[in-house]
């Protein structure tokens, strides 16, 4: 894909000095930077854009920055560096938008429940802004909705892959016919149809019941953010004009 564009190595120096700061620092940089359930006392407005720059692990931001760069590359040269940052802040927003909507629809979804049961809604609160929870509620609403429920408020989300799938997305609307290959399956396929199957393997465990640890509603968020924007400039012909 060529040397690295300016701003892909400017977020690329950004992220791994999160990633540093976090061995350094430990859970602390995820209190403050991480993306926590807006009901949550830890949530700030400032997370929407710093947990983008957290990550989960080695690999977590090895996979990530290797997609950033070999990706956001020759998208960057088309657009110019202005254009590209707006792109990839834009799809990270969206992630972390929808991504926070299905918490709410999974927090809600729990509370409602228990609430109906007769359990006073203030008391459920003070319960879990605590980090605890009552056994009884499995009997009651079932221990899915539970799991769910508790998730949507005590689990942060970080990553920059919401805004790399955004990154996904638009390179399959420049570059659909270049021929990538899946870890797992090392069988080339066209663009086109490599991003969309990897968005509807997202779709899949993201409304199944199987626990993944991955915010897969985050990744739709962005890749649906890219696919926007790339409609939107492709219909009003303004794919290829560089903002320098």
């Amino acid at each position: 894909m060529g040397n690295m564009t300016d701003a892909v190595k400017h977020l690329l120096i950004i992220n791994v000095l999160f990633f540093i700061a976090t061995q350094i620092y430990g859970d602390q940089m995820y209190l403050w930077l991480a993306l926590w359930f807006p009901e949550n006392a830890n949530f700030q407005a400032w997370q929407i854009i710093t947990h983008m720059f957290m990550h989960g692990g080695f690999m977590h931001i090895a996979f990530n920055m290797y997609a950033l760069w070999a990706f956001g590359t020759p998208l960057e040269r088309i657009w110019g560096r202005n254009k590209f940052l707006f792109f990839y802040f834009s799809a990270g927003i969206g992630a972390a938008v929808l991504h926070t909507a299905m918490n709410y629809y999974s927090f809600n979804g729990g509370l409602n429940a228990l609430v109906e049961s007769g359990i006073p809604k203030s008391q459920i609160i003070e319960i879990i802004a605590n980090g605890k929870y009552s056994p009884s509620w499995n009997d009651i609403i079932g221990q899915a909705k539970v799991d769910s429920f508790l998730s949507a408020y005590n689990t942060p989300a970080v990553g920059a892959s919401g805004a790399i799938y955004g990154i996904l997305v638009a390179f399959a609307f420049m570059y659909s016919e270049a021929e990538l290959m899946l870890i797992f399956l090392p069988i080339p396929i066209k663009a086109k149809y490599f991003v969309p199957l990897m968005i509807a393997g997202d779709l899949f465990f993201g409304f199944s019941n199987y626990s993944t640890g991955i915010a897969h509603f985050a990744h739709i968020g962005g890749a649906v953010a890219g696919f926007v924007m790339m409609w939107y400039w492709k219909k009003n012909q303004f794919n290829n004009k560089r903002w320098n």
